[in-house]
Parts: structure tokens; sequence; C-alpha cells
């Protein structure tokens, strides 16, 4: 093992080792919330943070780090860089949060949307962070690929109830993608699909329908052929049990055991991510702060329409270390 892989697996494993809040929540972000810049003032001021990033760059073999700290913006967006770089940034600032002396202990669950299950179940311990980073790496190859095959695309519909839009969606052949909070769906397919329940949406009391410029339709059945390349690399790979509690994108409920989480993985990538149901999940069993680590405030957001009581904090900047 090398002096990076020993001190980001280490710290990985002493985070582990903390004693449980099960009053909090750790959430890691998706595809969407990346930017050129992100990461760089923790990678300066945090070593922890600095050697998870070096980490990354020896396990993929490219420099990861420039990418996210100097782009360019146009490759950065790329989803074989994009997922990677979000991965590494969050677990950065989750470390950087535990060595600054900002989280105390474990969260009692964590989740991820999307692509940020990976980070969830890498923190977790479900796996090590060289694993998950090239399970990432591949994900991110094979959806690229299916997004360049498939021409599929994406929109937000506002406004709506869930069983309104699956009822959207099958009148048009557009797929449920993504359940974010109370009235804030996504949805995906063929240009086509999406455009037909756009206009079903709008003319049916949405609040508002917005078209999404994204590289393809993720979480449906367009994303088949990365979900089959994906399901071969998930069969070669050991899960070991879960240290910490990890909320299922497909489910919303706890991921049982070890032997389901390939299973979890492949089916998230055809299926819709159930966000919402997640989030209510964790506050029936008691979870009343959230942390959101790594860029943007996405999720943080989605949970505050969800429970207007929820305490939330994002960390993903050097700024969001001072306390509020």
């Amino acid at each position: 093992m090398s002096a990076l892989s020993l001190g980001v697996d280490d710290a990985l494993a002493e985070l582990r080792d903390l004693p449980t809040d099960r009053s909090t929540a750790w959430f890691f972000p998706g595809q969407g919330a990346q930017a050129v810049g992100m990461g760089a003032d923790l990678f300066e001021e945090f070593p922890i943070a600095r050697a998870t990033f070096e980490y990354a760059d020896n396990i993929l073999g490219f420099n990861l780090s420039e990418l996210c700290f100097s782009g360019p913006p146009e490759k950065l967006m790329q989803t074989e860089f994009t997922q990677p770089a979000l991965v590494v940034h969050s677990i950065a600032a989750l470390l950087a949060s535990w060595k600054s002396g900002i989280v105390t202990n474990k969260a009692g669950l964590i989740a991820g949307h999307s692509l940020g299950e990976y980070a969830a179940l890498i923190v977790s311990g479900a796996c090590s962070f060289s694993d998950g980073i090239r399970l990432v790496r591949k994900r991110g190859q094979l959806m690229q690929e299916a997004c360049d095959n498939s021409q599929g695309t994406m929109a937000a519909i506002l406004g709506l109830e869930v069983e309104h839009v699956e009822k959207i969606c099958s009148e048009s052949g557009a797929h449920l993608c993504n359940v974010n909070a109370p009235g804030n769906i996504t949805i995906g397919g063929t240009t086509s699909s999406v455009k037909i329940a756009n206009d079903l949406a709008a003319s049916q009391g949405a609040s508002k329908v917005v078209p999404l410029t994204v590289a393809g339709a993720f979480h449906t059945p367009l994303m088949q052929s990365a979900a089959e390349g994906m399901e071969t690399v998930l069969n070669e790979t050991s899960f070991r049990e879960l240290e910490i509690d990890v909320i299922s994108n497909v489910t919303g409920v706890i991921i049982p055991e070890a032997k389901f989480i390939s299973h979890e993985l492949h089916a998230q990538i055809t299926q819709p991510v159930r966000w919402l149901d997640g989030v209510l999940e964790m506050v029936e069993q008691g979870v009343t702060n959230v942390i959101e680590f790594g860029p943007g405030r996405v999720l943080t957001g989605a949970a505050k329409r969800t429970n207007r009581d929820l305490i939330l904090r994002n960390i993903g900047k050097s700024e969001d270390f001072i306390s509020s």
C-alpha cells in the first residue's frame, strides 16, 4: 500500500470508528453539482483533502485534481470525468471536516444521490476508496457511451405529485428519473417522448416544466447498455458489510446487507432515484440534522422542501468550515 492509500483508507476507517449520532445524516451529491474550481481550496488548506485528490489521481492514472481545479469546463462536464470528480470532492470535504473538528461523530444514516451513492458506500466501508473510484470511473465511461448511442434527454416537472407524473410518463413513453422532493420530479427518455410529456405536464397544472441540458436520459431504460456493462464489473467486486447504514436510491430504505449492493448499483442506473422516500425514511428514524458534503446545495434544498424542521448544513468549500 502507498502512503496515500494508507492516509485516505486509514482516515475513513478511523471515521467509521467514531461514536454514532443517530440524529445526523450525511448526503453526497450526484451529477449536476460539478463546477470548475471544485476542491481547489480544500486541497490547499487541508492535508487530508490533498491526499484524497492525489490518491485519486494515482488510481485513475490522470490528473483529476487539475481537471477539477482548472478545467476545461467542457471536459469536466463529460460524464466519465464528472462522476469520479464529484465522489472525490465529496469524500475530501468529509475527511477535512472530521480532521478540522466539525465532524466529531459519524452519522447514523448516509445517502448519495445517484452517483453520490458510491461516495456513501465508500464512506460506509462497503468498499475501499480505490475500488470505489475505479467503479465510478467505469460507470461514467459506460454511461457516456450509452448517452452517445441513445440521444436521450431529461426535464424537471415542478408542482405535480408523483402519481400524476407517472401517468403522464405512461401516456408519453417517457420515464420517471428522480423523485427529489414533493412537487420536484425529473423525467427522461427519447427527445420526442419527453417533449410530449412536457406538453402534457404544462397543460395539466405543472407550475413549471424545465428542459434540462444533460448528456442523456439517466435512470431510464435508455441506460440499459451501461447497466449491462456495470453488472459484469460489479459481479467481480467484493463488497463488505456496511459499518454505517446507507439509504438505497432504488428502494428508499436501508440497504440491509452487503449481498444486495451489487444489485442496488446495477438497478439504480436504469431505475428512478427515490430520494424523497429516502429523506422521509431518515426523518422517520429520528434524523434532525443533515450535512451535505461536496459542491452545490441541491440535496439540502430538496430536504428543506421535504421537511422544514430539518437542520441543514453544506460543506464543500473552505468558507463552509466557519461555524455559522
